[in-house]
């Protein structure tokens, strides 16, 4: 009789825990993680439009998809509902917030003249070190020879603009950067 009761008694206990983590809750946490996700949201897309990296049909596509989720949002808030609701609120916002972010990636906005800004200065410094007898003939062709390389795929890269992958830009910026460095030990 013992036996059958702490049976009965751990098979009761059982499905109680079962019951409540499959129950209905109201998720506060989850709300304000949504409701901060979707602010920043906004905000970004906002920025994107307004320094050009996102046109402003991209950013009304983004704003469809986000006023969507935004109407789910308010009928789970304050609502009892099953944890699973919320875990796809909060993945369809990471989904989205995935798609801005590749966006923002492929936008050409400024970086073409940021670009063409670092290659002037660095022709400037080459024709100072130039003018100042501070480089050899080799080195002088060998500067001015990477410079023109770097030059020639910029423009190209600008010529694709939002055709550009986020390496190859990368890519410009360290050799840009290298070059930079190697120019500054004949100042």
């Amino acid at each position: 009789m013992m036996k059958t009761h702490n049976t009965l008694l751990l098979l009761l206990l059982t499905m109680a825990l079962i019951s409540s983590c499959a129950s209905m809750h109201t998720w506060p946490d989850d709300e304000r993680n949504a409701e901060s996700k979707m602010v920043t949201i906004e905000q970004r897309l906002g920025d994107g439009l307004q320094t050009g990296r996102l046109t402003p049909d991209q950013t009304q596509m983004f704003l469809t998809s986000l006023k969507g989720i935004r109407t789910d949002y308010s009928e789970l808030r304050n609502k009892p509902v099953y944890q699973e609701e919320w875990s796809n609120l909060q993945r369809r916002l990471d989904l989205l917030d995935d798609e801005i972010n590749r966006a923002l990636m492929r936008g050409n906005g400024d970086w073409a003249l940021v670009y063409q800004d670092q290659v002037v200065s660095l022709q400037r410094d080459l024709d100072a070190a130039r003018i100042g007898n501070r480089l050899s003939s080799n080195e002088e062709r060998d500067f001015q020879a990477r410079l023109d390389s770097i030059r020639r795929d910029a423009v190209r890269l600008s010529e694709r603009g939002n055709s550009t992958r986020f390496q190859e830009r990368a890519d410009l910026s360290r050799r840009l950067d290298a070059l930079a460095r190697d120019l500054a030990r004949f100042r």
